[in-house]
């Protein structure tokens, strides 16, 4: 070879085949293998939810409500239904009217239902802060198993109050319960939340396995997922945090007194119309389901604190009552509406003390309708 010259591709030796990976994993799996897993891991998500009944305790006494720690559970309220539809006779529905904010359970309506008639008859399966719109998603998505039953559902018209209760604004605000809201049709404008966060409520609503997940978020691990709970409690064991009991049903403070004591003035409530009213539409659309479920339907509105209204707003409260008389009776829906309870058995606008629910409750018995389809015939008392 001479001084200078270039040396061709040719001269040089030939470099190694490159083989180029498939993927950055060893393990591949044949078609045969995928479907195997996938069959294993549809079976978990099945079984664990259903498992873990078995091994968390619940044990509801008869006056069992919902702990208002747990109030967004919503698969734990699923599980109280199943409960409550093969133990009780009559399931009481709705916000915290039904649950009963400012009294102990032994203070609420179920409860002096089931005194007054001496026996069990009669489940606490309100929410605390569920208004109507959420109610219609809770008893859609979560309520399957009511079915068949008696049901008394409770209209608090706390929620028609105002455009904001009525969730008509067009300015976006943080509301109760929006997991429970639909997510997509009908909009609701003032609800704000990304649209992957939306498409995640809608598929946790479709899995058993999601919402039990959520279910050991609030009831295990303060609402927060494992990651960040265990960076909170770096030295405590996530396995430890899983055999913990539910918490208690909370025993409120009885020593609430009334409203008039407090030096609460009168309120002038630009109340919605009933006609243009959201709550009032998903409440309709509640009645409906539950009576397509086979459920009879025992309606009861109110009781709102109408002493606690100034002379216009109770005039239009009373054309909004009269409003939902029409479409209970046109749509043969069993209904009561109490009169005003004494001023003195209220601890706010709409949530009675132990008292008001005691009176209500007799009130309640002896209405004709109720009496023929809840009670199936007179109370017997002493």
């Amino acid at each position: 070879m001479k001084q200078g010259s270039i040396v061709t591709g040719t001269d040089s030796p030939q470099a190694p085949e490159v083989q180029v990976p498939f993927a950055s994993h060893e393990i591949r799996l044949s078609g045969s293998q995928w479907l195997i897993t996938l069959l294993l891991v549809m079976g978990m998500t099945w079984a664990t939810p259903r498992v873990w009944q078995h091994i968390e305790g619940f044990t509801p006494d008869a006056d069992y409500r919902l702990p208002y720690a747990l109030s967004h559970d919503y698969w734990l309220f699923a599980r109280y239904s199943q409960w409550a539809v093969q133990k009780r006779e009559v399931l009481i529905l709705g916000d915290s009217v039904v649950w009963g904010h400012y009294v102990s359970p032994a203070g609420s309506l179920s409860h002096h239902l089931n005194e007054l008639t001496k026996t069990q008859r009669f489940a606490n399966m309100g929410i605390d802060g569920i208004h109507p719109v959420a109610l219609a998603g809770l008893v859609n998505n979560y309520g399957q198993a009511i079915s068949n039953k008696k049901v008394i559902l409770c209209f608090n018209p706390l929620w028609m109050t105002s455009k904001k209760h009525d969730l008509q604004t067009e300015k976006e605000f943080s509301f109760n319960h929006p997991r429970l809201v639909p997510q997509f049709v009908p909009k609701i404008a003032c609800y704000a939340n990304s649209f992957s966060k939306r498409m995640g409520i809608a598929l946790e609503r479709q899995s058993q396995f999601l919402s039990w997940v959520t279910h050991l978020k609030t009831a295990c691990f303060e609402n927060s997922d494992l990651l960040s709970w265990t960076l909170e409690n770096p030295y405590a064991n996530p396995v430890s945090s899983l055999k913990r009991e539910l918490p208690e049903p909370q025993i409120t403070d009885l020593s609430v007194p009334a409203w008039s004591s407090r030096g609460v003035r009168k309120q002038a409530f630009p109340w919605v119309d009933i006609e243009s009213s959201l709550q009032w539409r998903f409440f309709r659309q509640t009645v409906e389901m539950l009576e397509e479920r086979g459920n009879q339907v025992f309606v009861v509105f109110g009781p709102f604190n109408e002493h606690m209204m100034q002379t216009q707003s109770l005039a239009a409260y009373y054309k909004l009552q009269e409003g939902a008389k029409t479409w209970l009776s046109r749509s043969n829906v069993a209904f009561y509406v109490p009169a005003a309870l004494p001023s003195e058995y209220y601890a706010d606008a709409s949530h009675p003390l132990s008292t008001g629910y005691a009176l209500l409750a007799r009130n309640l018995s002896e209405n004709e309708s109720f009496k023929a389809l809840i009670l199936d015939g007179p109370v017997q008392t002493e």
